[in-house]
């Protein structure tokens, strides 16, 4: 793995970029379940299309120019659901590293995993170890997968990590500042989302990076995730682009600052 990471200025602290197409997509991988049930088919089976959409996916923001992916793909509060289930989603989850590293490779996507990956089993450990080895060195598009993930999680162990590499911080913390837990955030490699997409009908970010979606533009879907298509990700992204993203400045500040 890289020893070194870019660093990414929050946008809290300063103005990102512009761009009409969103350097990082975040998306809620939302209706599995239901898709399969509104067709008369057990869930798993929702779960099984669902990877279908993942690949889909993947490839069309790699050529539509996105440089970051992260896809929500377990949450830690998925635990929760029946065990045949979560069984289920683990195979296809080895499954899938089984199946799909070696095309990631080819197409120079690095693949990273993120969330606490300790409640796994081993096999799944290390396969998830052997493909951010195996992909590290790629330069195009950064997939992550966010598995056994929850936002206040990654916040709470950022913070347990600042106090670990700065112990005084615990006797003046007034010198906490929000750079000091951002670069111990699972996600410190990648810029925050520009985008975020929940597909299946709900409107809620369920506990998906709940401090990089600070200003994050939020669009959601009707359709359940294994009926998300290049199409779908086009229209996302046209929506995307229609806004005006402020960050806490005005209209002019905003219209004098866009370039063209």
């Amino acid at each position: 793995m890289p020893t070194t990471m870019p660093t990414f200025a929050s946008s809290t602290i300063a103005v990102p970029e512009y761009r009409s197409v969103p350097r990082h997509v975040a998306i809620i991988m939302d209706g599995n379940g239901r898709w399969a049930t509104s067709r008369h088919l057990p869930r798993v089976a929702g779960h099984a299309k669902g990877v279908e959409a993942v690949r889909a996916t993947v490839e069309a923001c790699a050529r539509r120019g996105v440089d970051f992916l992260t896809l929500f793909a377990f949450s830690s509060e998925n635990w929760r659901r029946p065990a045949d289930e979560v069984s289920v989603l683990m195979r296809l989850f080895i499954s899938a590293l089984e199946r799909e590293v070696s095309k990631l490779h080819r197409n120079g996507i690095r693949l990273r995993v993120v969330g606490e990956l300790s409640a796994f089993e081993p096999r799944l450990r290390e396969l998830i170890a052997q493909a951010e080895e195996h992909t590290a060195g790629n330069r195009g598009m950064t997939l992550t997968i966010a598995a056994n993930y929850g936002g206040r999680w990654d916040i709470l162990q950022a913070v347990q990590a600042a106090l670990r590499e700065q112990p005084e911080l615990a006797r003046h913390p007034e010198l906490l500042g929000e750079q000091a837990i951002s670069r111990h955030l699972a996600m410190a490699y990648a810029p925050e989302p520009d985008l975020f997409i929940r597909t299946g009908g709900e409107q809620r970010i369920s506990n998906f990076l709940l401090w990089q979606l600070a200003y994050t533009e939020l669009y959601f879907t009707d359709a359940y995730w294994p009926d998300f298509d290049a199409a779908a990700l086009d229209r996302a992204i046209e929506s995307f682009a229609s806004r005006e993203r402020r960050f806490g400045r005005t209209s002019a500040q905003v219209t004098a600052a866009t370039p063209g």
